[in-house]
């Protein structure tokens, strides 16, 4: 049944003039094919029963004359009567037998080649009548073969030239029928391409009809087809326009951003370095308290900046996952250590449930996530909480961040993970805590999840909470749980720093001042440069090598901070193995955030605090000491 209607639709794809000249010619062929066939069967059955009453003939003619050399069991008589045998035309092998089956006499052709054969065995008969043995000739069928071929070539020529012949008066005919409408069927081509399109009136009155209301529907599709392309080009460069428009706004909103962020974070880099300073030894309340009010406000900048350089990151496409298995537990702990303080000042709950499930993910790009989400909804929790839990689900594992916060309204949930989306608040929003941020935290999210292969799922409903969930692929679990990788946080912060040597390079004298001040605080000896010269000129001077090098990237001149540590790695008295390394940069244009993940040196992004300052030197002090003892 399939099969028909395969067929029925493959001839329906023919053309008219096609299926008249198919039409004809396929009982023709098939009449043609069936009365050859016939004759051809009985001529070819003849000639293989000709073929065996030849085998038959020379069969009894070498039984005659073998009658006697068998008796006396004459082998080479035998030999010479089987070879006799095969001197006859078309007789490819003769054997005598005996009446036990042995084969007495074998003879076989050597001059010509063997084909498929037909065999024929009679008795030998003695003058008494009794069976003596038995003669075989085998006959060699070349002859019906050729034939054979010979037919089917001349059968092929035959049909071939009845086809020709019904084929030209099947055209003929189909096409003094099919004409016309293969006219009509050209002009409504041209109709569909847009072009004018007519056909002239001729042939018979039903044909005429159809020609008349054709040319009448194309003139009137003709104008419809000219109003709406006019429409069409109108809106066409209308939108390339506004697409135009779109892209000068990206573009200027990247350079807006890329300029603002390097250009603040550089003042905002001191007044994070003199904050600290002026916290170092003072012990009024009073300005304990503005300090902190300062610091508070540095690190609420801090944040959005942070927003801002995860972005530019991710545009810079200068992240790659990096793809590890690790017990998810690990990271829930790390999470929890994080946002318990900070859930316990406003007065909420972070539940982190625990969890034996393994996940293969990117460890820092998953944190990033959850840490973005966690935060988000402790910033939007007035009362309860927030609970962080995962699941197995098939292949993968369901990671839930559920908060009873204010929530979001249906309308803006689709667009929530768009960058610099924010929903105002309202009603109960309004007494949403935290820091007002730049609505793109979300949208980092997003982008982590492009790169990870995932999807975040938001669920919500307005004054009840909100569920993100996160699904990541799972793994096996590994025995014994690897140790994790020492962070910076894991480094005692109480490390003194007295007596090492710190040399600092930054073109901004502010920052310059307060990272002396700062380092100085802790017990460092600073060496302070603000360009490559400077930092040369001590290094001709100095009697050992700095314990640690901090450079800006962007210096003065157009100097680069990498190229100005490449130059005292090359100078004679310059740093080695042993000194530590880091980079300080308030850069988020895409080409430096590139340059900087290549050139594999720390990198810490402005503004740095105090804290991290020295977490950072401390580690990158360990890396360089185990580097230059190895």
């Amino acid at each position: 049944m399939n099969w028909n209607f395969r067929v029925i639709r493959s001839l329906g794809r023919l053309t008219f003039a096609q299926q008249l000249i198919l039409l004809a010619m396929v009982p023709a062929a098939l009449a043609t094919l069936a009365a050859i066939a016939v004759l051809t069967r009985q001529h070819l059955g003849n000639l293989t029963e000709l073929m065996r009453a030849n085998a038959q003939t020379v069969a009894l003619q070498v039984a005659t004359v073998a009658q006697a050399p068998l008796a006396r069991m004459d082998r080479r008589a035998l030999a010479r009567t089987a070879q006799s045998g095969t001197y006859q035309p078309n007789v490819q092998q003769v054997q005598i037998w005996t009446e036990d089956g042995e084969i007495v006499a074998n003879s076989e052709t050597m001059d010509r080649a063997r084909a498929e054969g037909l065999q024929v065995v009679v008795p030998i008969v003695s003058d008494d009548g009794r069976h003596n043995g038995k003669v075989m000739v085998e006959m060699s069928l070349a002859a019906v073969q050729s034939a054979r071929r010979s037919v089917w070539l001349n059968v092929g020529l035959v049909l071939a030239i009845s086809l020709v012949g019904v084929g030209l008066a099947g055209w003929w005919a189909a096409r003094r029928i099919s004409e016309p409408i293969r006219a009509l069927g050209k002009a409504v081509d041209r109709l569909g391409a847009g072009e004018d399109a007519s056909v002239a009136i001729e042939g018979t009155a039903e044909v005429r009809h159809l020609q008349q209301g054709f040319n009448e529907a194309a003139r009137a599709l003709a104008e419809s087809h000219r109003l709406l392309q006019s429409r069409i080009n109108e809106a066409t460069a209308e939108l390339a326009r506004k697409n135009q428009l779109l892209e000068v706004a990206s573009q200027a909103k990247t350079r807006l951003l890329a300029a603002a962020s390097h250009d603040l974070r550089q003042p905002l880099h001191a007044l994070t370095l003199f904050s600290d300073g002026l916290a170092n030894g003072e012990s009024d309340p009073v300005k304990l308290q503005r300090i902190g009010h300062i610091r508070e406000c540095v690190d609420s900048l801090d944040r959005l900046f942070s927003e801002l350089l995860n972005l530019s990151q991710l545009d810079a496409g200068v992240l790659q996952p990096q793809w590890i298995d690790f017990p998810l537990d690990r990271l829930f702990e790390e999470i929890s250590r994080n946002f318990r303080p900070v859930a316990e000042q406003q007065g909420l709950r972070l539940v982190v449930r625990k969890t034996d499930v393994w996940v293969r993910c990117d460890y820092v790009m998953l944190s990033r996530i959850l840490n973005n989400l966690v935060s988000n909804s402790l910033r939007h929790t007035i009362e309860g909480g927030v609970l962080i839990g995962a699941r197995r689900r098939g292949r993968g594992v369901r990671i839930d961040v559920v908060d009873t916060g204010v929530g979001i309204a249906a309308h803006h949930q689709a667009r929530v993970f768009e960058e610099f989306y924010q929903v105002e608040p309202a009603g109960r929003q309004a007494a949403s805590r935290g820091a007002r941020g730049m609505g793109l935290g979300l949208a980092t999210v997003q982008r982590l999840a492009e790169l990870l292969n995932t999807r975040v799922d938001l669920t919500s409903k307005l004054n009840k909470g909100t569920c993100v969930r996160v699904l990541v692929r799972s793994a096996a679990a590994a025995l014994p749980v690897p140790a994790a990788a020492p962070s910076l946080a894991a480094i005692e912060e109480e490390e003194s720093l007295a007596g090492v040597r710190i040399l600092v390079i930054d073109d901004e004298r502010t920052i310059l001042e307060g990272l002396t001040v700062v380092l100085s605080n802790w017990g460092a000896e600073v060496l302070p440069a603000q360009t490559r010269a400077e930092a040369l000129t001590m290094a001709d001077g100095w009697a050992q090598p700095p314990d640690v090098v901090i450079s800006d990237l962007l210096l003065q001149g157009g100097d680069n901070g990498l190229d100005v540590i490449a130059a005292l790695e090359r100078h004679p008295r310059g740093i080695g193995p042993g000194t530590a390394r880091l980079l300080v940069t308030g850069e988020t244009k895409p080409d430096r955030l590139r340059e900087v993940a290549s050139a594999g040196i720390t990198v810490l992004y402005k503004p740095v605090s105090p804290r991290v300052l020295r977490q950072a030197i401390q580690a990158q002090r360990a890396a360089a000491a185990q580097a230059a003892s190895a």
